[in-house]
């Protein structure tokens, strides 16, 4: 097994969990903006208020883009072990 293979399917793999953490956090961390931004302007100062709305939308995310992320991690396990023998070979 050549280095730069091995070098090419980790910089694959980290790209794919670097794309869907950053399509799942993304929303939640506008999210936690908005409510930063009310809170500030209301001097309200509740943890809750902050918290909840994030796992809301987070959730939200996940369930909505859970097909195409399920999708995405099965074509890069299915591309994985279709080249098993050209990666060891």
């Amino acid at each position: 097994m050549n280095p730069q293979v091995v070098l090419d399917l980790y910089g694959q793999g980290f790209y794919l969990i670097v794309l869907i953490v950053g399509v799942v956090m993304l929303p939640s961390l506008l999210v936690g903006l908005i409510v930063s931004i009310f809170q500030a302007a209301t001097q309200i100062n509740e943890q809750t208020l902050s918290f909840l709305p994030r796992l809301i939308v987070t959730i939200l995310v996940i369930m909505q883009l859970g097909p195409w992320i399920l999708t995405k991690l099965m074509d890069f396990t299915n591309n994985l072990f279709i080249n098993i023998p050209m990666i060891i070979g």
